[in-house]
């Protein structure tokens, strides 16, 4: 059992694949044509690092109630955790893609860690090795 895909609501699709392939180096896996529920155009969007095998649907916000979760799907709190190999060198390519961190790197018990936020503002801890 595994988890295929995480869903992150957006408020666009195409600026949220731009930060998280460009700004996280991740891969884009599908940006398929697709319909809600009720019949109206929508896309299937999956991003994911490389290599990885749970990826993220991007969800463009759809009614009121998902607008309104834009930015606040973990109430705030950290909700997604992208552990990377070179810290340093990913911090600095988020750092040259606009990417805003809300700390400085430190080391802690678990690694070396730093907040951001996505495209939505979606706090995410950036992980690596202490």
């Amino acid at each position: 059992m595994h988890i295929e895909h995480a869903s992150v609501i957006v408020d666009d699709y195409d600026s949220a694949i731009s930060f998280y392939v460009q700004a996280l180096g991740f891969e884009l896996v599908d940006n398929s044509p697709s319909l809600t529920h009720d019949g109206r155009v929508k896309r299937w969007v999956v991003v994911r690092p490389p290599g990885a095998a749970t990826g993220l649907l991007l969800a463009q916000a759809d009614g009121e109630r998902e607008r309104a979760a834009i930015g606040a799907q973990f109430a705030g709190r950290v909700g997604v955790f992208l552990r990377v190999d070179d810290f340093d060198a990913h911090y600095r390519r988020m750092l040259d893609h606009g990417v805003e961190f809300l700390t400085e790197p430190r080391n802690e018990p678990y690694g070396r860690v730093a907040v951001f936020v996505d495209v939505a503002g979606n706090k995410w801890d950036l992980l690596g090795a202490r």
